[in-house]
């Protein structure tokens, strides 16, 4: 489970200037909150870690909001006022509706199971 994983990532062996990677999908209240981002604070000590942030790319049959810019912004505050590595991923081609995650659940919409998979297949 996340507490073995955790627990590997503390003892892996990594080079001084070196962190592991953590992506971080954020959620409009969901996993947006001041507390946690405390608690990811909490679930890393130990861990030389950086930590991307990704607010969610709103997509079409995803139940999910994408958070505030200001509350990203908190957010990768918290973290780095609590001496994690942190970077805020920047989403292009969002207001075209063509950022991660948004093409294939607009297409998705579009096509039947079948389709897709018959599209996927031919690549």
């Amino acid at each position: 489970g996340l507490k073995e994983l955790l627990d590997a990532c503390r003892r892996f062996p990594i080079k001084r200037r070196e962190r592991i990677t953590f992506e971080y999908v954020l959620l409009k209240d969901v996993n947006d909150t001041d507390e946690d981002a405390r608690r990811l604070v909490r679930l890393l000590h130990g861990i030389r870690a950086k930590v991307n942030l990704l607010p969610l790319n709103e997509a079409a049959g995803i139940p999910y909001e994408r958070p505030s810019d200001a509350r990203v912004n908190r957010f990768g505050q918290i973290l780095a006022e609590r001496g994690v590595a942190v970077s805020v991923r920047k989403s292009r081609g969002r207001d075209i509706r063509a950022a991660c995650g948004q093409l294939i659940t607009e297409s998705a919409h579009q096509k039947s199971p079948g389709q897709l998979l018959a599209n996927l297949m031919s690549v």
